[in-house]
């Protein structure tokens, strides 16, 4: 960047001679605070060699602090089997969640020195939250009734979301989003995980995990009493034990084994396009490019951040509608609507993008498409994989279908923030097109069904038989044993 005044630099020294690409790449609602840690690094260059970057400098530095971010989530992913299934349940990944602040107050204190402390900030940061994101879903989903699995499931996604739009008002330049406030607002993040560990004493332990992985059914029992509020618990027990027995036959598996097992390969093949689907159908593309196509609208770049706080509140009101919807019209529904609008978006927002220089006017339309894109992937593609994740596996093979689950999310996740500049919207389109596809012929509808149902109808599409179908194996009617069970296949 050329340095056009002669002196001293300013606090924190102007935008204009960074790159429109550079600018292209702060994240939807976390602009205000990018553009100033994007200025520190300047601000930092220029302190040690009197010079400051220059646009491409810039912009790989950037990058790379950018795409630190999933990378500590790859490893968050691959953590997150390990303690879940050694540790009480899944409420130790919220306690270690608690850790965040402290590595935020070092990195406050210590930024002025070490700039690649940035670098290690953004790797750990995310393996607590990814160890979360992973594991509370589970959690939550052993929890719920049948009945209600699928809007209690949601509700990780649904609060995400109300945290990402706090973080959009605070984030705004007039509140913390401004030099002086941004090591407030990475020190807020304490306030959530001081709730959680005052909390967690007080969960109780699933009961799945209790019964099947413990052989433990007294715990089992008073966790189901407290949670449902009565003693007529019968019919749940039942179809633990019943998953419990096939858990004695199937075996704790191990990521290599889950890829290995015939009788798993659907339902793998399913969490991978789910969750590739996710990322690659142009959700993150969406959020980076949000502040050009709000700018070449004609918004002011001073305002687009209060549009930015409107497809918060769009986000939010959607996620609960899928919520709400979830347990009425059907996972499928909701997936195959959601990628239909999302890919509608893209379609159009294509045309928007080729067009608008000699069309003004259609850059309006792209305002709307951004919009229309946030609804679809709010009542679909970003709520409900983390329901049917967690149904079509039974509680041995859960934990290292986990594990894939997020190495995929972060994965495409990473390629997304590196790639996407060279990515046109029509792609994103043809990925949403094919994972609807893919979710018509191969998902089947699992609202109200119990896990060993929905294990039998992915047993008939694999073409296997269960363990407890064939006739020479006699099925024992009472708990299971707290004996360990040994890896085998079916």
């Amino acid at each position: 960047m050329e340095n056009k005044e002669a002196g001293t630099p300013p606090p924190i020294p102007s935008r204009e001679g960074v790159s429109a690409k550079t600018r292209n790449l702060s994240l939807c609602g976390w602009g205000n605070v990018f553009q100033v840690f994007k200025s520190f690094y300047n601000e930092t260059y220029f302190e040690r060699h009197a010079t400051f970057m220059d646009g491409k400098l810039m912009l790989l530095l950037w990058s790379c602090t950018v795409s630190m971010f999933p990378l500590g989530g790859l490893l968050g992913s691959l953590l997150v089997g390990l303690l879940v299934d050694s540790c009480e349940a899944a409420l130790l990944p919220l306690k270690i969640h608690a850790s965040k602040p402290h590595c935020l107050w070092a990195f406050v204190h210590l930024v002025e020195r070490r700039s690649l402390l940035g670098h290690s900030h953004h790797v750990l940061k995310p393996v607590p939250k990814c160890i979360s994101y992973s594991a509370l879903p589970m959690y939550l989903g052993e929890l719920a009734p049948k009945n209600l699995r699928g809007m209690v499931g949601t509700m990780t996604e649904v609060f995400v979301i109300v945290g990402v739009f706090l973080a959009q008002i605070f984030s705004l330049q007039a509140i913390l989003g401004n030099p002086a406030g941004w090591p407030v607002l990475l020190a807020l993040t304490g306030v959530p995980a001081l709730l959680q560990l005052l909390t967690l004493p007080f969960f109780p332990e699933s009961p799945r995990y209790s019964l099947i992985q413990k052989g433990d059914e007294a715990t089992a029992r008073q966790a189901l009493r407290r949670l449902r509020g009565h003693t007529d618990m019968e019919a749940e027990l039942e179809d633990m034990r019943a998953e419990a027995r096939a858990e004695c036959a199937e075996g704790h598996l191990s990521v290599l084994h889950l890829c290995a097992l015939r009788s798993l390969r659907w339902q793998l093949l399913s969490i991978i396009v789910l969750m590739a689907g996710q990322q690659l159908s142009g959700i993150n593309a969406i959020n980076y490019y949000a502040d050009t196509i709000y700018t070449s609208a004609g918004v002011e770049a001073a305002h687009s951040q209060y549009v930015t706080v409107g497809s918060g509140v769009v986000n939010i009101v959607m996620t609960i509608t899928s919520a709400v919807l979830v347990e009425r019209l059907g996972r499928r529904h909701l997936l195959l609507a959601g990628y239909g609008i999302c890919g509608s978006a893209c379609l159009v927002l294509t045309v928007v993008l080729l067009f608008q220089n000699r069309v003004p006017e259609l850059s309006y339309l792209g305002i709307i498409c951004v919009f229309a894109y946030i609804v679809g992937h709010s009542i679909g593609p970003s709520p409900v994989p983390s329901v049917v994740r967690t149904e079509i596996f039974l509680q041995s093979s859960r934990r290292a279908a986990f594990m894939v689950d997020g190495a995929v999310h972060w994965l495409t996740n990473f390629i997304i923030g590196f790639l996407f500049p060279s990515i046109q919207f029509i792609i994103f389109a043809g990925i949403c097109l094919l994972t609807a596809i893919y979710i018509y012929v191969v998902i089947p509808e699992t609202k109200g069904k119990t896990f060993v149902e929905i294990n039998r109808i992915f047993a008939k599409r694999n073409r296997v038989k269960l363990p407890e179908e064939k006739k020479e194996e006699t099925i024992d009617a009472g708990p299971p044993t707290a004996s360990p069970a040994k890896e085998t296949s079916f």
